[in-house]
This record gives structure tokens, C-alpha cells and sequence, in this order.
């Protein structure tokens, strides 16, 4: 993984120093909250409805033991025990107080972590797919080319004030395990018929309000391109995107109003140009980053099975465990899912024991996923028994990934000042009801949001939940047919809401409505495509 030079330490280092006395001049009342929001949210530091809310950046979702740890330490140290990732593949803290927040942005300095860029109308956290390095049907690792957007675009000097927040995200394989069409911009790397490596671009993806699949504006920029590409694609939304309307402000809306050819059209001419500035990194700064990320010592002729006697154990490896590209290992995903937990949310002591199953078991090395989770990329098949074992003592043993209680949710209303409902409480009552059916049912994804702005991807789910505000009591509408991935799709939205009881109701008989009309080994998904919403609204209204 990426470790850092002496310039990305010493920007690190300053940001804080800088942070601290934005702090201190605060506390003093020497700069207003109006003056100091700008600066605290440049910091991922958010006022919510309770205390202060601090987002960390973990670019791409890779972490090491040592930073993991350090996660653990700072949820004991300055929150309430517990930190909740997220669906950019961050960490969040809700318990934060103003006057400690420069301390733990020098706590994460330590470890090479930081909170630039995880809030503000700037280019976000890149993320990536979660098996990265272990995947067998990658073209490449995408990280490295992650990494390289990272440093471009930190600080960039005409991105840090879009006209909205702006999110990327780079994949190498056919298989979308990161929601990348639903991003402003989404990469994906692969090669053309002569083998030569490049990128394919899709943009104006995204959820909220207005939810769009990106479409492909050019499907092969040489991989020595890529930024210089990306920052056309910004240059002409910079330019041309809405500043005078929050809700039509993203890149969506404005290649949805210029159309994808005119859109294309300024983006190539844009390009052209910049190819003649000479702006792309050069080859050898993504040589030294590639390099950081080779392969690990994997071991030769290591068994390529492990012991099934233990039924639990069976179940949550079928469930949990993903072939690896390298024979005798595995890809283990940790569920932050317990049944009638909070999706997301992990304990201290538990973030701590990821760490060290980590620095035992998996190279240093774990990754988050954007369905809040965690992943041990790279597990001897032979460990992996030992590594269920201290899961399943943790309360980390749960065998449960893509199905119904592998749910998505935000914080909603419990947290969040923008919510208009609570989350959490439908999550768990939905993972309580329907966990006894669980394998029955199999793979289903459940997103929930607390508010239209879809922090829980709920247009993504193959049954999608959005709580909203109807008169002042809690409403839930409830969607259908939701994708994320290759053969990404909206869900539609069924008819009216349900109050919380109604909801869960609701989920459980759209369930009895598919394992009524299955066909084979269908996926929840796929018998709603094929037999269409009309079984389902029936059984939902009568």
C-alpha cells in the first residue's frame, strides 16, 4: 500500500498546525461560526444534530494494521467507543468536541491518515474495489491509478471550489464492485484489442434527488492520459456548472441539460488542449506508486482447502469468503452487520481485533467497502478457521454478506441534521424480522436513507428504502429493482410510504412475493425484472 514521501507528511503536518489555530481563534470568538464553517468542513469536520461529526479520508478503502489500530484508539479516546464507516469507504466519528479535533487530526498525522477533502464542494475520496490486489478478474490493480488521482487532485487549485462535491471512482474489472456508474466521474481500466492499457470514462452518475447513471463519454483514454482526461471532464463542469441552485448542481444535472454529445463535445476539445500543456504526471511518479503496490509474499503450495466439518463455520465461509487470484488464499469480508446491530458500526475493541487478524493474517492490510464493511484481503485458506474463530468470539463471525441483513443505511435522523427519519431503527427491525430467512432468500441488497440526499444509495437497492418527512411524522417509500453494479439500474418506487411497522411489513412481503415466483436459482433481482413490479404492488396495496 501507499506509504508517504516527506511532502505528503509535511502537508499533512501543516494542515493540522493551520486547523489548530482555526480551532483556537474560534473557541475565542475571534471568527464567527459563519467565518469558521468553511474552514472546519475543509477538515471533514461537521456540526450535527447532536455534537460535532469528524469524517476521515481511508483513499480507496486500504488501511494497515497500524492505522486501523489507530482508529480504535481514537473512537475510546475522543468519541463514544464506536466509529461508523461509511459508504465512501470512510470512518466517521458523531461524539466529536471542537476543542479535541486538532488532536485527533494529529493522532491520524501519526499514521499517515488525515480528514482533507471528506466534505466541501472538492473532488472527495476516490474509491475503489474493495478486492483490489485479489481479485482474479482484474485487468490491473486499480489502486495505484486511485492514488494518482489522490495526489492530483488534493489541494488542486481550481477544483477546491466546484459548484458541488464531487466523487470518483476507479475500477479494473467488468465486474462493478463499486458502484461506479453512479459516481460523477467512474474509471475503468482495461485494455483494447492490441493490449495497450487505458481507461474508460462514464460520467454524470449519482444519486440524491435526482438519480443518474453515468454514461460512457469515451471508451478508451491511454492510460498515460487519465488525469489529463479527468481534468477536462472538471474543467468544462467547472465552467458550466450550476453555482446559483444547490439542487442542479452536479455534474449530472449539467450533462443531462448540454446532453452526453455536447457534453463529450467540450470534454474532447478541453482535452485537446490540455494535451498540449503537458499536465500529466509523469510516468515515473505512477511507476513509484505502482511499486507500493505489488503483491505480497504469498507462499507457494499452500493447501487450496480448508476443514468444513464445523457447520457454522461452512456457512460463513460460502457466504462471506471470495475466490482469490492466488491459489491456496482467500477474501475474507468481515460483516459490520450483526443482527439488530447498526449497520456499519464497529466497537474500539472490535476495530482493534481487526487490526491485529490484519497483522496476522492478511499482509497489514484491510480494506473498507463502500456497503460498510470490512474485507482481510489476502487469508491462507489454511488461517481461515482461526480467523472465524476470533470473529465469531467479537461478534464479527456474522454470515450475512449481499444478503437481506447485509444492509446499507445512514445515520439518518439519530445523527444527521439534514435527515427527515430515522434509519437505524428500520435497519434493525428489518434484520431481526427477516434473519431467520436469510439464506432462503440469498442474494438481496437493502439500502435505506433517512433523506433524499441518498447517503444509503437507496435508488441502488434491489429493494431500496427513503425515509421522508410527511407532515411532521416519518413516511418510508419503498423501491424496487435497484443495481449498483455491471447492469446498474434505479429502483421504482412502489406507491405510497409505510410508518416504520408498515415498512418492515413491507420488505418481508416483497420477499414472500419473490420466493413465490423464483425460478431456479434466481436472484431476487432478477425475478422482479422478469416478472415486473405488478405481483409486488398487489401484494404490498391489495
Amino acid at each position: 500500500m501507499y506509504k508517504y514521501d516527506t511532502y505528503d507528511q509535511a502537508m499533512v503536518d501543516a494542515r493540522v498546525a493551520e486547523f489548530r489555530d482555526q480551532v483556537h481563534r474560534r473557541l475565542e470568538g475571534h471568527i464567527t461560526e459563519d467565518q469558521f464553517k468553511p474552514l472546519r468542513l475543509m477538515n471533514g469536520l461537521y456540526l450535527q444534530l447532536h455534537a460535532y461529526m469528524l469524517r476521515v479520508a481511508v483513499p480507496y478503502g486500504t488501511l494497515s494494521s497500524a492505522q486501523m489500530r489507530m482508529l480504535g484508539d481514537i473512537a475510546d479516546k475522543y468519541d463514544r467507543g464506536y466509529g461508523h464507516f461509511t459508504t465512501r469507504q470512510n470512518i466517521q466519528y458523531n461524539w466529536i468536541k471542537l476543542e479535541e479535533a486538532p488532536d485527533i487530526l494529529a493522532d491520524l498525522a501519526t499514521v499517515e491518515m488525515h480528514a482533507i477533502q471528506t466534505s466541501g464542494n472538492c473532488i472527495r475520496n476516490t474509491t475503489s474495489d474493495q478486492y483490489a490486489g485479489a481479485a482474479a478478474d482484474e485487468v490491473v490493480d486499480p489502486r495505484p491509478y486511485a492514488e494518482l488521482i489522490r495526489q492530483w487532485s488534493t489541494f488542486h487549485p481550481e477544483f477546491n471550489f466546484l459548484p458541488r462535491k464531487f466523487k470518483m471512482a476507479v475500477i479494473a474489472s467488468e465486474t462493478d464492485r463499486a458502484a461506479m456508474r453512479l459516481h460523477d466521474i467512474g474509471i475503468r481500466i482495461l485494455r483494447n484489442a492490441a493490449g495497450a492499457l487505458g481507461a474508460a470514462f462514464y460520467v454524470g452518475g449519482g444519486m440524491g434527488r435526482t438519480p443518474m447513471i453515468a454514461p460512457c463519454i469515451r471508451d478508451f483514454v491511454p492510460i498515460d492520459q487519465m488525469i489529463t482526461y479527468s481534468e477536462a471532464c472538471l474543467r468544462v463542469y467547472n465552467r458550466y456548472g450550476r453555482r446559483d441552485n444547490k439542487y442542479k448542481a452536479r455534474i449530472k444535472i449539467l450533462v443531462h441539460e448540454l446532453g452526453k454529445d455536447e457534453y463529450t463535445r467540450q470534454v474532447e476539445a478541453e482535452f485537446a488542449h490540455l494535451l498540449t500543456q503537458n499536465i500529466e504526471p509523469p510516468g515515473a511518479e505512477l511507476e513509484r506508486i505502482a511499486a507500493m503496490f505489488a503483491d505480497p509474499p504469498f507462499e507457494a503450495g499452500v493447501p487450496d482447502s480448508f476443514e468444513r466439518s464445523d457447520p457454522a463455520f461452512a456457512l460463513w465461509a460460502d457466504t462471506n469468503c471470495l475466490p482469490h487470484k492466488r491459489p491456496g488464499y482467500i477474501a475474507v469480508t468481515i460483516s459490520l452487520k450483526p443482527v439488530g446491530g447498526v449497520p456499519g458500526d464497529a466497537s474500539a475493541d472490535q476495530i482493534r481485533l481487526m487490526a491485529d487478524l490484519a497483522r496476522d493474517y492478511s499482509f497489514d492490510e484491510l480494506r473498507v467497502t463502500h456497503a460498510q464493511n470490512i474485507v482481510l484481503p489476502h487469508v491462507r485458506k489454511a488461517d481461515l478457521y482461526a480467523v472465524w474463530q476470533r470473529l465469531e468470539a467479537a461478534g464479527l463471525g456474522t454470515a450475512n454478506l449481499d444478503r437481506i441483513g447485509d444492509i446499507i443505511a445512514c445515520p439518518g435522523l439519530d445523527y444527521c441534521s439534514l435527515a427527515n427519519a430515522r434509519s437505524i431503527p428500520v435497519a434493525q427491525k428489518i434484520s431481526q424480522r427477516l434473519a431467520p430467512r436469510e439464506q432462503e432468500i440469498g442474494e438481496l441488497k437493502l439500502k435505506i436513507s433517512g433523506c433524499i440526499n441518498a447517503c444509503g444509495h437507496h435508488h441502488a437497492g434491489h429493494i431500496g428504502i427513503l425515509g421522508v418527512d410527511r407532515k411532521g411524522v416519518e413516511n418510508y417509500q419503498l423501491s424496487l429493482g435497484g443495481c449498483e453494479g455491471a447492469d446498474t439500474s434505479l429502483g421504482q418506487i412502489t406507491g405510497p410510504g409505510f410508518d416504520e411497522d408498515g415498512i418492515v411489513d413491507a420488505v418481508e412481503k416483497a420477499t414472500q412475493v419473490y420466493l413465490a415466483n423464483k425460478q431456479g436459482s434466481e436472484r431476487f433481482l432478477d425475478t422482479y425484472r422478469r416478472v415486473g413490479m405488478a405481483p409486488f404492488k398487489e401484494a404490498l396495496y391489495g
